[in-house]
């Protein structure tokens, strides 16, 4: 593609949009960069860059692939504001309020934006921004494209550096994360890249159909339509059925690489039923390609249902590893108490060390939305005061506390985390061990890593973990924010929406019957709320779950009610 104008690439997944952007990459590094410029490629999600991170080994020579910057718009927002944010009012030193500790402050778990302690909790976040510098994600993108719209030396130092700007997944940009995009278009070529039946986030404010136009508006860009082709999943069926489910045109016989497990709905037994599935599954795969699969995800309709799942495959004898996609600001809350109980403390201080205990446990509750915070708080001032409060959860943290001021840690952040865990379990409490699960989310797969090298680091510094909870934080916002995060091979389990912008060998769809209050009935839970007939924002995210497969996508479906978006279709 050898236009030196904007362009818009328009394409269903698997198309091609990424290759042709990183051919367009290797093209402009061809003809020469300057020193210091190199090609920025921005996607809303982590996943999606590193699967350009993948792409990029294949397409991009070893020795040039330092001239790609793979970032998330969060990442390059902070990039800005850490460096600028000083113009806007804020101090020069910022840090990340991260989503735990916002829903901690706050004490919203969901948040209603009629609900007037929210609108003060929003006036609060952008005091604590411009005066104590702590700025939560909901503020990058307005607070980067106010610097940008204020100074014009700052648009140009950001077009030098980046000569091409690819924005993937463009349909989901927001008006001000398109805003900080816009106004770099006049010095840096602009390729973006969009599918826009898989625009499944215009539920958010400002994210919709408009976006397209206004990039048309904003660009006049060369536009190339892939339409739907397939190179995700070649030789199979898998993209076409997707689009039949999308189109409304089921043929009516079977499609090479889908299939359907038919569960009784009445009492479902979960861990014998995924189970099963997630060996048929690996079967289809094994005959089909001759190979195993290496990963496998089962999507689900909303997080309680992914919990489910995820509680059915950990249970028995034989748990199945596998990796959780939830919300995470309880377990990274209760990451922060475990990291407490790592650092050296003075004997004598005892009373108070409880104290801080409480205040970490409360936050936990608060991001949970739980009323039980306040008590926490309330036996946390008491301790303060002098007094020592009867409840069993406070005497349980005399002890650990004690204990693990006496511990003899090791220096081995991985072991050490486990007499932390240990201790937790064996603490008579549930609460307690309510914790220590929440800490089993952290350390499965590659999470673990970054905390574990942080927390070495400061060993290695001290001879103990001083500022344990400061090394987590960190290795946290590099984790969620800065680094991005892999793909990882093995078993995974998450929403359809947290899936988008990922791949997998082997896909599970889980279909079940939900109760609508509207209806007094059972329906599909592939059919979302309020989305009547035809059902056109189901049909998009439906195919969104099953075109992140690449060799076989399985629909695990009850044998009632029956779903709309299925009818005609033969699995």
């Amino acid at each position: 593609m050898g236009h030196g104008g904007h362009a818009l690439v328009i394409g269903g997944p698997g198309s091609g949009k990424t290759t042709l952007a990183l051919e367009k990459a290797v093209g402009r590094i061809g003809r020469g960069l300057r020193p210091g410029q190199r090609i920025l490629f921005l996607s809303f999600s982590r996943a999606a860059v590193a699967r350009l991170a993948e792409a990029a080994k294949s397409s991009i020579p070893r020795e040039q692939e330092n001239l790609l910057s793979l970032q998330t718009f969060h990442s390059f927002c902070w990039d800005l504001l850490k460096a600028h944010s000083y113009l806007l009012g804020a101090p020069k030193r910022l840090s990340i309020l991260l989503p735990q500790d916002e829903k901690a402050l706050s004490g919203f778990k969901k948040a209603k934006p009629e609900d007037p302690a929210w609108q003060a909790w929003l006036v609060e976040r952008e005091r604590l921004f411009v005066e104590e510098g702590r700025i939560a994600f909901d503020l990058f993108y307005p607070n980067a494209s106010a610097l940008l719209e204020r100074s014009a030396h700052l648009r140009r130092l950001v077009s030098q550096r980046h000569p091409l700007i690819v924005v993937d997944e463009a349909q989901d940009t927001g008006p001000e994360a398109w805003r900080c995009i816009e106004l770099l278009t006049p010095h840096s070529q602009v390729l973006c890249l969009a599918d826009m039946e898989q625009q499944i986030f215009d539920h958010l404010p400002g994210v919709g159909p408009e976006r397209i136009i206004a990039i048309r508006a904003a660009l006049s860009p060369l536009e190339i339509d892939l339409g739907s082709r397939n190179h995700r999943s070649p030789g199979t069926e898998i993209a076409v059925f997707g689009n039949d489910i999308l189109t409304l045109k089921p043929r009516g016989t079977p499609y090479k690489g889908v299939s359907k497990f038919v569960y009784a709905p009445k009492n479902p037994d979960w861990k014998k039923i995924v189970r099963i599935a997630l060996g048929v599954i690996h079967r289809r795969v094994k005959k089909e390609t001759g190979t195993w699969a290496k990963s496998v995800a089962v999507l689900t309709h909303s997080g309680g249902s992914a919990a489910k799942i995820s509680a059915a495959l950990g249970a028995g004898e034989k748990p199945v590893r596998h990796r959780l996609h939830f919300d995470e600001s309880e377990a990274m809350l209760s990451a922060r108490f475990a990291a407490f109980l790592l650092e050296p403390r003075n004997a004598g201080n005892v009373p108070a060390d409880v104290a801080t205990a409480l205040d970490l446990l409360a936050d936990v509750k608060k991001a949970a939305g739980l009323a039980k915070a306040k008590e926490r708080q309330a036996w946390a001032a008491a301790l303060r005061s002098g007094k020592t409060p009867r409840a069993g959860l406070v005497k349980a943290l005399f002890v650990l506390v004690g204990q693990m001021d006496g511990s003899s840690f090791s220096g081995s952040p991985g072991k050490d985390w486990l007499v932390v865990k240990k201790a937790l379990r064996d603490g008579g409490q549930d609460e307690l061990r309510e914790v220590a699960r929440h800490l089993d989310y952290l350390v499965a797969f590659n999470r673990g890593k970054r905390i574990s090298a942080n927390l070495a680091a400061e060993w290695s510094r001290n001879g103990r973990y001083v500022n344990a909870r400061s090394a987590l934080d960190s290795a946290l916002a590099q984790d969620q924010i800065l680094d991005g995060a892999e793909d990882h091979d093995g078993l995974q389990i998450m929403t359809i929406h947290k899936s988008k912008g990922k791949q997998f060998d082997a896909v599970i769809v889980l279909r079940e019957g939900r109760y609508d209050q509207d209806t007094g009935g059972f329906v599909s839970s592939f059919v979302w709320w309020g989305d009547a007939h035809p059902h056109a924002r189901s049909r998009k995210i439906l195919r969104v779950a099953v075109t992140r497969a690449k060799s076989h996508m399985l629909i695990l479906d009850p044998a009632f009610p029956a779903c709309p978006l299925l009818a005609g279709h033969n699995l």
